[in-house]
Parts: C-alpha cells; structure tokens; sequence
C-alpha cells in the first residue's frame, strides 16, 4: 500500500559520507522533501525545533551523546523516527523509544524506501486522528454557541497509587502527549491520565483549552506572553514562565483563538 502524502525530511548522521548517500537516496523517493541535516545531539535538536520535519532519519552513535538523547531532549515534541543504525543490537532499544523502523547500514535502497513508506502510513494515521479531533472540537463550540449542550463538567479526575484526585479544570495550565497517555500540568504539580490528546481536546475545548501543537494543549488565559525567533517560528510563554512551541500547522487557529488575527502579530 502507497500513499501520497508528502514527508519532510530531516536526516542525523556524523558521517559525511554516509549522510550524503542517504540524501541520494531520499531524493529518488516520491513525495520526500529532504528539509535539512545534521552531524551531532545539538545540531539535531535544533534542526528539529527549527524546521518541524514530518520524520527525522536518526543515527543512534554520534559525537555528544546519541540518537536516544535526541529523542529524550525534544520529548513529546519529536517527530517521526526511522533509526539508522551499523548495529543490530540497538534495535530492541530503538523500538522501546516508539521508532516506526530501524535500517542498518550499509543503506540497502529497497529498505530505506520501505521504512519510508512506514513512516508516511504511520503519520497518515496520526493526521486523521488530528482531523477527528479538529472536528470534535469544531462541534462541541457549535454546540456551545447555539446553546445546545449542557453545561460541561468543569471537573477531572485523575488516579494516582489507587487514589483518585478530583482537579478544577481551571487549575489545568497545559497538558503534553506522552505516547498512549496525557500529562496534565497544574501550576507546579502533573498528573499522568490514561487518555490521548484528541480526546482531551475534544472534551476541554469548550473551557477555553486550544491546541497549538500536535503534543499540546494549553489554557487560553494561562497564556502571557507570545514569542517569536528570527525563524519565524513562535511560541507561548505561560504565566508560570513555562513556553510551549506553536506548531506551524496550528498558528492560524492559535492566532484566532488568541484574537492575534486583527492585529497581524506575531
């Protein structure tokens, strides 16, 4: 099975010459954008925030640590991953940090392209599920607008050790993806529930909740300040001083939620 979404590309290797024969060989592929490259921890990380790639092609040794640290240091943030690696062994480890594919190397060209289409089946499913969620949430304003719905809960709860917690929406600064759960943040304490973000946005849209990347939620009046890079990417400080990156597909409905849209800024 194919499809045609197209996928950008970031590609991490050290070695110049084993990056640049992966490049050639990405550039074969249809509907593969290679946005950029990097040779180290740092450089991937920053590459990675700066360019928001669909899919990182990630080499697991590198100088400053390895391609698990890249992984760790942008957390709910980090895009898809296809791991290259010369070692078998990684392998294991690549699939415990929820990589779609590993390739070994020497690059065999068959392998690489089917780890590709892998990873476009695999974001094609995420896509939808942020569509489904776009429309639940579309539905439930409607909703509220035309006075239809009752009145929302404005009431969690959460379990911890067997306890469970109840917690004020209005407490809840942002909440983060954390593979099959979500990490509610409220002002200095977090609470791991056993739910995806769609459905929380679904449910905590109608109390002033906005999505504004792909891993995040956050509380319209949480929100104190707007930042934005010499990039042209920007991103949310909250009152706490915690600042959450806007992904680039969310600004025109973080722009309007946030009443930016008249004013042309950020």
């Amino acid at each position: 099975m194919t499809t045609n979404i197209p996928l950008k590309v970031l590609v991490i290797d050290d070695e110049q010459i084993a990056r640049r024969r992966i490049i050639r060989l990405l550039r074969a592929l249809r509907d593969v954008e290679v946005v950029g490259e990097a040779v180290d921890v740092a450089s991937a990380v920053a590459e990675a925030n700066r360019l928001e790639p669909d899919l990182m092609l990630l080499d697991i040794q590198m100088p400053g640590g390895d391609g698990f640290e890249v992984i760790d240091r942008l957390g709910s943030m980090s895009p898809a991953v296809v791991f290259i690696t010369a070692f078998d062994q990684h392998a294991l480890r690549a699939f415990e940090t929820e990589a779609i594919d590993y390739v070994t190397k020497p690059v065999d060209p068959t392998r690489l392209a089917h780890a590709i289409e892998r990873a476009r089946l695999a974001i094609l499913a995420r896509n939808r599920q942020d569509q489904v969620a776009e429309l639940l949430s579309t539905i439930a304003n409607l909703r509220q607008s035309l006075g239809q719905s009752q009145a929302p809960s404005r009431t969690l709860w959460v379990k911890n050790r067997g306890i469970q917690h109840r917690i004020g929406i209005e407490t809840v600064d942002y909440l983060l993806a954390e593979r099959d759960y979500v990490r509610l943040f409220c002002g200095g304490q977090s609470h791991l529930v056993s739910d995806n973000l769609s459905t929380m946005e679904a449910r905590l849209a109608p109390h002033g909740f906005i999505r504004i990347h792909r891993s995040s939620l956050v509380r319209r009046d949480a929100v104190s300040q707007i930042l934005q890079d010499r990039h042209g990417s920007w991103s949310l400080r909250l009152m706490d001083g915690t600042d959450l990156k806007v992904g680039r597909t969310y600004a025109a409905g973080v722009k309007a939620a946030l009443d930016l849209a008249s004013t042309g800024r950020p």
